[in-house]
């Protein structure tokens, strides 16, 4: 474990400053709770109005102690917390968990309040757990600096999983699911405001707890992102899964977490893109991280995600094949072998190819299950078994279906889920230690998952030598133009447009001749980044005197905008069978970005694009463009040509390259269209618009 937080998570000594007799009171749950969970350490209640508290002396304050404490649990509120914390800085004490809430959730005056506590701590190097924190709790050793009620209601125990949130309530919540499904939990620790300590900084320690199997997060915002790539790119490399909820995915949701929390919300599809280049598999609630938790407890890592449905109801196989569809998985396709094998055990009625129906025979012929199983069991093409039972109970021997179905999961080695929504059919497969769930929905959704998850932690990480520096062109404007712009992407070896930059009528007649004949023409400045709004773009200019009076109607315009060097791009007519966007800025949290997807001058409102965060492959770019709904048309649809998939990735690695580069003076770069060819065609960038920081 991590040496910064030792103090914190495994202390030998704590005190309670506002300790309590009352054990349902704030006060009084911590010590209540160590003492009865294994705490071999040295408990010290701070309350100057008792002797003793629950059976240990009391002192009346922090100074009077013999020792000064590791961990000091500060549970009085308002200034004297405060106080309590500037005293702890200043007596030596290591970690402080601070309870009281209305700080930095509140408004500006509780993070002015919340910052005067960081300024003291730091000062000492003193670390801060909260404010407005349920604490933290170490089941291993029985340090509990937390309060929560669910410690009552789902009593303790060590276990192989820990849970890391910036909310009390959530981390007492997913606790107590697991808990009621019989899981062990080792760590379930809050970080409320994070003054201080953050839960990507409590990742990185818990990832080097050996005993933990899978790790946890709640989040609201992602405050120290370059702490949470690290700690996941640590847990990858121990085989350590880490599953997020990050709350705040809508606007609405946004705004109720920078209430909750005190921080800004991150935006959403960027928290996405993060998410999966660092293996943190997002799921939406506290609900699906308990439901998978004991499929990867059973340490199943599928090799792919084709899955085999079986089932003793048609209806039923239909279903699981539907639920492979909504998870993203393909249903097997079994070898001629396989399926001869299969049929020798079912009737003749009976469906032999995946799905597999066993039919109602199971009820006549409880050993179809031991006989059916190990005829698919090493069948090359599957990945994955899902099991569904609809019907079962009286005249089937359940208690057979299950050691059949926990022998065939030992045999294959590769993940079994069951669904039984009847509780006398599904507690024999969970008391034989099958994952089994109510409905085909959960249980095929958590296979899919584990098959999305596995693939994520086997992706390589990329990574991209050092950069030339990108030098952003000079300027007091807000934007370069459009020929800057184009300039530096051709300079980095991004293929653009053709194109002349004019400020005379025969500079214009020149690039008309030279272009071909077929132009567009479009106003040149920096004071002007949007030129259709200004009705500066003309295209499909086909004839040498248009070219000249629009050229001469454009820089009118700009005279009149007042910019201070107009002139006028007239650019090649680009050929191409799809318009795309790429775009580039800088996230205030997470760094460059870049945005990859569908162009023109619906962009804003198609509003189809992925984000992607460098470094990456242009592999990586094709998978995130295949996400899209724009997908069906890379490959071409109604005899179209496929498109030149490759060209356009090539163009998103390179401008992601030149972001990187680019250093402080880059705010954000925006192609659009970005022209595509058919397959050998290529791609080249048409508009550009380039933003100083």
């Amino acid at each position: 474990m991590s040496d910064l937080l030792e103090s914190a998570l495994n202390p030998r000594t704590v005190a309670i400053i506002g300790a309590s007799e009352n054990i349902h009171k704030i006060g009084g749950r911590p010590i209540y709770y160590m003492q009865r969970g294994g705490f071999t350490g040295t408990i010290y209640p701070i309350n100057p109005s008792r002797q003793e508290v629950q059976g240990l002396k009391s002192y009346p304050t922090l100074a009077s102690l013999p020792e000064v404490p590791e961990l000091v649990l500060i549970v009085v509120a308002g200034e004297k917390a405060v106080e309590a914390v500037e005293e702890c800085a200043a007596t030596g004490v290591k970690s402080v968990v601070v309870i009281a809430s209305g700080f930095g959730e509140v408004d500006e005056a509780g993070r002015a309040v919340q910052q005067r506590m960081t300024d003291a701590a730091r000062a000492t190097g003193m670390r801060i757990y909260g404010p407005n924190t349920h604490g933290l709790a170490n089941f291993g050793t029985g340090a509990i600096a937390g309060f929560s009620t669910m410690f009552i209601e789902c009593p303790p125990q060590d276990g192989p999983v820990a849970v890391l949130s910036q909310s009390g309530g959530m981390s007492a919540m997913v606790y107590g699911l697991l808990r009621q499904k019989g899981i062990g939990v080792r760590h379930v620790h809050a970080t409320g405001n994070e003054a201080d300590v953050t839960v990507s900084e409590m990742a990185w320690a818990i990832a080097h707890d050996p005993e933990i199997k899978l790790l946890l997060l709640y989040l609201e915002n992602i405050a120290n992102p370059e702490m949470l790539a690290r700690a996941a790119e640590y847990a990858r490399s121990r085989d350590l899964p880490i599953v997020a909820v990050k709350a705040g995915r809508s606007p609405s949701g946004q705004q109720a977490a920078s209430t909750h929390t005190g921080s800004m919300a991150n935006e959403d599809r960027v928290v996405d893109a993060f998410f999966k280049k660092h293996g943190i598999m997002r799921v939406r609630d506290p609900h699906a991280q308990a439901l998978a938790a004991e499929a990867y407890l059973k340490g199943w890592r599928p090799a792919g995600n084709k899955l085999v449905v079986i089932s003793n109801s048609g209806a039923s196989c239909v279903m699981g094949a539907d639920a492979a569809e909504d998870n993203g998985l393909e249903m097997a396709k079994l070898s001629s072998l396989t399926q001869q094998a299969v049929a020798k055990s079912l009737p003749g009625f009976a469906t032999t190819t995946n799905p597999i129906d066993i039919t109602a025979a199971l009820l006549s012929n409880s050993g179809l299950f031991s006989e059916v199983l190990p005829a698919v069991a090493q069948d090359p093409a599957a990945d994955m078994f899902f099991i569904n039972i609809p019907v079962a109970g009286a005249g089937y021997d359940v208690q057979a279906f299950a050691r059949d179905t926990a022998a065939f999961e030992a045999l294959t080695g590769k993940p079994v889920a069951v669904a039984a929504w009847q509780q006398n059919v599904a507690e024999p497969f969970r008391q034989a230690g099958v994952a089994t769930f109510e409905n085909e929905g959960d249980a095929v959704g958590v296979l899919g998952q584990l098959a999305k998850h596995t693939a994520m932690l086997r992706q390589n990480l990329v990574h991209w030598p050092e950069f030339t520096d990108v030098k952003i062109p000079v300027g007091d404007d807000q934007y370069c133009d459009e020929a800057q712009s184009l300039a530096l992407l051709a300079a980095h070896g991004v293929p653009v447009v053709e194109h002349v930059l004019c400020t005379s009528v025969d500079q214009v007649r020149a690039a008309f001749a030279e272009l071909g004949g077929n132009v567009a023409l479009k106003g040149c400045a920096a004071e002007v980044p949007h030129k259709t709004e200004h009705g500066l773009v003309a295209l499909g200019i086909k004839n040498v005197e248009d070219a000249i009076r629009i050229f001469e109607s454009h820089m009118t315009k700009l005279n009149t905008l007042g910019v201070k060097h107009a002139a006028v791009i007239v650019a090649e007519m680009s050929r191409g069978k799809h318009e795309l966007m790429i775009g580039a800025r800088v996230d205030p949290v997470f760094g460059p970005v870049v945005l990859i997807g569908a162009g023109g001058k619906y962009v804003e409102a198609m509003q189809d694009y992925a984000v992607i965060l460098p470094p990456f492959s242009a592999e990586q770019v094709e998978a995130a463009l295949r996400g899209l709904r724009l997908a069906p048309l890379l490959d071409g649809v109604r005899g179209d040509a496929p498109m030149d998939v490759p060209a356009i990735c090539n163009i998103a690695v390179s401008v992601g390259k030149i972001v990187m580069a680019a250093g402080s003076n880059f705010a954000s770069l925006d192609l659009n269209p970005v022209m595509v060819g058919s397959v050998g065609e290529g791609a080249r960038v048409v508009d550009a618009l380039l933003e100083r920081a």
